[in-house]
């Protein structure tokens, strides 16, 4: 055992946050806390790091073992560049080399004893320095901040002109570097894109120390812990396993529960029951065993009624109208910044009812998306045309929408007049807003606070078509869950980007990859894009399409070939747009393709889920007419699966 909490109690005035919280952490386990917003996580994280002091109880950490702790919010103060920052870190191996380099230089001058004693210390030095992987610290610490997502040309930026998110990410650069004995992390992902949260994942689960983790990412925590610590309405109880294992145990958990509750109750209400028969008979004997009775009742301890669920969003989402079935056609869509193109001749389709996830690492483009469908900002070239019928719902992460001088009363009701002071309050009920919470103004709110404000302007807008950007920011695992259900259960279409890879799973009937300055479809969740990944990008987006876009930035008008050679010859580019031509061709009919075998494998599911139906099966006609539609499928499917082998090569 490394690390043990024992009775750990915390009230803030009169709202006990944490009440007799226990639990340990072994050597190189991995541990999450969890909970509702509000619930203590980051309390604590605090307690244990010493930054906060208990009301009760004791932290206890092995002895000599060492704590580095990574908070929600940084406040780095520093004129050094990034890579400098995290230069301190290794201090202690500079000075040692330098020190190093001192014994050699005096080695020249000194002889007999002073000589040996020198070569002694030096002998120390230089294994202390291997041990401390000195040969190797600047090409760590490269490693690091790149994994974390900077860029080779960002290391020189300095700290005080970064962004809130960048400090994050130098300060958890710097915590991993130092390499303490137990990782303590509070919302590590929040800042991270996809391809930074997957590198963190594998440094934390090859990490030889132990980590406790406080995170709403749901996919990370499945990745990373083999131990989840909940804490709900102040107390603390332990699962093992990963945070699926722990949510399938915590519900089997409630349902037992609830079912020892039940139980008790009609035991107390038949005991109750007998004792007021025995007392309506009257009769001495009758009258004491009632008594009897009574004091047997009295000493049962009472169970509580278990909170089956706790205070949840309750979103219900539902079109005003049906759109048309082609509800967005975006075709030849380019933008750029200056010189940096973010994507170029990008095209895809919407149909009624998908829900398509767009993906990427930050800085991509994946929000501009969103605003130029939504006519916030103007492409540089390209077409965007909406389908018939079509109402966007749009709810930005920069919370656009609202006004900061309104109360939240104010925001719903002026843009619905016609909703009763009884509907406001209901609607900013289910979005977690009561009392006089309705009376606070949209600019003295959180940034959650305000994104649950958007979400319940979006529900009542009766849209048909979603667009959201980045919608679970800022929830917590429960509040996301909901969402989730809301979504699925929606019959309108939904467009989002995300990060939040559990969410995307979940939700996600298709899955467009920003990168390379191109999309990437893949007809699946968060999953299917995982297996295909590497196979697609190679063919739809292989790196030499970044290295075309900066050869036309970089010159305005030079055109590069597939190599990213810029080529002067007029029949060169001729051949270079005809091979372009024919290679989004190929990708057009793939995507189509694809398109066609998803629709006969789910209407081959269909069939398969009616043949087992007894009024199908006892049908003889009917039976029939579907065994033969399957075979007509499977042929279909035969011969799309050796195109889509053919076009994929």
């Amino acid at each position: 055992m490394i690390l043990a909490c024992n009775n750990i109690s915390k009230a803030f005035v009169e709202n006990v946050v944490l009440s007799k919280v226990s639990f340990h952490v072994e050597e190189k386990e991995k541990a999450a806390i969890v909970g509702i917003n509000g619930a203590g996580k980051s309390t604590l994280l605090k307690i244990i790091v010493g930054e906060l002091a208990p009301d009760e109880g004791t932290v206890t950490i092995a002895k000599g073992k060492t704590l580095g702790y990574l908070a929600q919010h940084q406040s780095l103060t520093s004129h050094n560049s990034i890579y400098n920052e995290l230069l301190t870190v290794k201090q202690d191996i500079i000075e040692l080399e330098e020190k190093i380099r001192d014994a050699e230089h005096r080695m020249k001058t000194l002889s007999g004893s002073a000589l040996d004693a020198l070569m002694e210390d030096y002998t120390r030095m230089t294994h202390e320095f291997e041990s401390k992987n000195g040969y190797a610290y600047k090409s760590e610490i490269v490693g690091v901040l790149k994994g974390l997502g900077f860029t080779e040309e960002e290391f020189s930026k300095e700290i005080s002109a970064l962004s809130g998110g960048q400090k994050t990410r130098v300060a958890l650069g710097k915590l991993l570097l130092s390499k303490p004995d137990i990782i303590l992390l509070d919302e590590p992902t929040n800042h991270l894109d996809m391809s930074s949260i997957a590198w963190l994942e594998t440094f934390l689960l090859n990490y030889d120390g132990s980590v406790i983790i406080v995170a709403h990412d749901r996919y990370f925590l499945d990745r990373v812990v083999t131990k989840v610590v909940e804490l709900d309405n102040s107390a603390a109880t332990t699962f093992s396993g990963n945070y699926t294992a722990y949510a399938e145990k915590k519900a089997m958990l409630r349902d037992a529960l609830m079912h020892q509750y039940l139980n008790q109750q009609r035991e107390i209400k038949h005991q109750e029951a007998v004792i007021e028969k025995l007392r309506s008979f009257n009769r001495e004997k009758s009258i004491k065993r009632a008594e009897s009775r009574e004091k047997l009742l009295d000493k049962m301890e009472v169970l509580d009624k278990p909170v089956t669920q706790t205070r949840q969003m309750n979103i219900r989402l539902e079109p005003h109208t049906v759109s048309g079935n082609d509800v967005l056609s975006v075709t030849g869509l380019s933008k750029s910044y200056n010189s940096q193109i973010l994507f170029e001749n990008i095209s895809f389709d919407v149909k009624r009812g998908e829900r398509i996830a767009i993906i990427g690492n930050n800085g991509t483009g994946k929000t501009t998306i969103l605003k130029l469908i939504n006519r916030l900002i103007e492409p540089d070239s390209g077409e965007i045309r909406l389908g018939s019928k079509v109402c966007i719902g749009y709810y930005d992460q920069e919370h656009q929408v609202l006004h900061m001088d309104k109360t939240l009363f104010d925001e719903i009701s002026d843009t619905y007049p016609n909703l009763t002071n009884t509907e406001i309050r209901n609607v900013l009920a289910a979005f977690l807003f009561t009392n006089d919470d309705v009376f606070k103004r949209i600019g003295d709110l959180s940034g959650g606070e305000r994104g649950r404000v958007s979400l319940a302007k979006l529900m009542l807008s009766e849209s048909n078509f979603l667009i959201l950007d980045e919608p679970t920011n800022h929830l917590d695992i429960e509040s996301k869950e909901i969402l989730e259900d809301a979504l699925n259960n929606y019959t309108g279409t939904v467009l989002y980007v995300s990060h939040d890879r559990y969410f995307i799973n979940k939700t996600a009937t298709r899955i467009l990859e920003l990168t390379n300055q191109t999309l990437v479809n893949y007809i699946g969740n968060y999953d299917y894009y995982l297996e295909k990944k590497e196979a697609l990008t190679s063919i739809y987006a292989p790196v030499q399409n970044a290295a075309k876009g900066s050869a036309v930035s970089g010159t305005g008008s030079a055109t590069a070939n597939s190599g990213g050679n810029v080529s002067g010859s007029k029949a060169d580019w001729l051949a270079q747009k005809e091979e372009q031509a024919r290679l989004r061709k190929r990708q057009s009919e793939l995507a189509k393709t694809e398109e066609e075998i998803h629709k006969l494998e789910t209407r081959n599911q269909e069939i398969d889920d009616l043949l087992v139906k007894e009024e199908i099966y006892t049908d003889l006609p009917r039976l029939m007419e579907l065994n033969n539609e399957k075979n007509e499928i499977n042929e279909k499917l035969e011969s799309l699966y050796e195109k889509w082998e053919e076009l994929a090569e």
